[in-house]
C-alpha cells in the first residue's frame, strides 16, 4: 500500500471532523389521532396528515386508530400524539377532569385548533324488532360503542334523558361501529347506537344489507341532557338507503385540539392545512362540508393553541 502524503490526509480528516461537529437535526414527528377506521375521523385523519405532510415535507406524519375521543384526549396529555379529533362534550370533561367520563384529573394541555362538523346521534334498530319510539327500546339488545369512548358517553346521556338505563336492556355490548354493524346483521343485537357524521359508512353498508329504522330523538329528550353540547340536528333524508325522510336527532359538534407540548409553528401549520385544503378533507369524507371557518372558534371548550391563534389573526377571524 503507497503512503499517503500528510497534505492528502488533512482534508479527509478535516472532513470527517465536520460530519461529526454538524448537528443532526431531529426529525419532527405528527401524530394524527382518530378512531376506528369504518368512522369518519380516520378518513378526515388520513387527509389532514397528508396536507401537513405536504406543507412540511420533512416531517414525519403518522396517523393512528383509535377508540377515538377520549383516548385521543388522554394521548394528548401525556405527549403521545400532536393533533386529535374529538366531541366537544369529551372535550369539556377532560378540561374539567371527569373521572366517570374517563378523565382521572383535568387534562390542562390540551389547546385548541377548530370546531369541525357535527356529530349526529344514530339510533338505528332493525325493522323487525318493533320499536318505533325510545320508549320501546326496553328490553333490546344494544351496542353502545367502545367502552368510555365519545360515542358511549353520548349513550349514556341520550339514553338517561329518555328515562332509560343499561339495565334496561336484554344486553348491553360496548362495541366499534364495525363491530357493532356485524351483530346487527348477524341479529345477535336490536339496536346500535352510533355518534359520527352523516353517511357513515359502517352505517351505509348496514343499511344496503338489511332492512333498519332511524329512531327520532324528540327536541325534548335533548333539552333534559341538560349539556349545551347537545344540540337538535337533523339527518337528511336519502342519506342512508331506505331511510326515506328526515330523521330529527341530537348534535354534538366535533373539534380538532392539539396540546402545549406542540410549537407554535406547527400548530400554525395544523390549522393552515386544514382551511387551505378542505377541498381534500371533503373528499375523504362528506362529513367534512360541515367545517366552516366561520365557525372555527365557536363554542371552543379549551383555550385555543397561540398557533392556531395566528392563522385566525391571518385570516381576519380574531382581532
Amino acid at each position: 500500500m503507497k503512503y499517503m502524503p500528510a497534505f492528502f490526509k488533512v482534508p479527509v480528516l478535516f472532513g470527517l471532523l465536520l460530519a461529526l461537529s454538524t448537528p443532526v437535526l431531529a426529525a419532527e414527528f405528527v401524530n394524527v389521532l382518530t378512531g376506528g377506521t369504518s368512522g369518519v375521523y380516520y378518513p378526515l385523519g388520513v387527509a389532514l396528515a397528508n396536507d401537513i405532510c405536504h406543507a412540511r415535507p420533512e416531517a414525519r406524519c403518522t396517523v393512528q386508530a383509535t377508540k377515538a375521543s377520549v383516548e385521543n384526549l388522554n394521548l394528548l396529555q401525556t405527549g403521545r400524539g400532536e393533533v386529535a379529533f374529538t366531541l366537544g362534550d369529551s372535550l369539556s370533561s377532560a378540561w374539567a377532569g371527569d373521572e366517570e367520563a374517563g378523565f382521572k384529573v383535568p387534562l390542562k394541555k390540551l389547546r385548541g385548533i377548530s370546531a369541525l362538523y357535527p356529530n349526529y346521534i344514530h339510533i338505528v334498530v332493525r325493522a323487525d324488532a318493533g320499536v318505533k319510539t325510545l320508549a320501546d327500546l326496553k328490553g333490546k339488545r344494544i351496542s353502545v360503542g367502545a367502552p368510555k369512548s365519545g360515542t358511549e358517553l353520548n349513550a349514556r346521556a341520550i339514553l338517561k334523558a329518555a328515562g332509560l338505563s343499561y339495565s334496561d336492556f336484554s344486553k348491553v355490548e360496548y362495541l366499534s361501529y364495525a363491530e357493532s354493524v356485524e351483530l346487527m346483521k348477524n341479529r345477535q343485537i336490536d339496536v346500535t347506537l352510533l355518534s359520527s357524521g352523516a353517511g357513515v359508512s359502517a352505517l351505509r353498508d348496514l343499511a344496503t344489507s338489511m332492512d333498519v329504522v332511524f329512531l327520532p330523538i324528540p327536541d325534548t329528550t335533548i333539552a333534559k341532557i341538560g349539556d349545551k353540547a347537545y344540540v337538535p340536528g337533523v339527518i337528511p333524508a336519502n342519506t342512508y338507503d331506505g331511510q326515506t325522510t328526515d330523521v330529527h336527532t341530537a348534535t354534538v359538534v366535533n373539534f380538532l385540539v392539539s396540546s402545549t407540548n406542540v410549537s407554535d409553528d406547527l400548530a400554525y401549520c395544523i390549522t393552515k392545512s386544514l382551511y387551505t385544503n378542505l377541498d381534500g378533507m371533503v373528499a375523504a369524507h362528506s362529513a367534512a362540508k360541515g367545517i366552516k371557518l366561520e365557525n372555527a372558534i365557536k363554542n371552543m371548550p379549551v383555550p385555543l393553541h397561540p398557533g392556531a391563534m395566528k392563522y385566525y389573526r391571518e385570516v381576519g377571524l380574531l382581532k
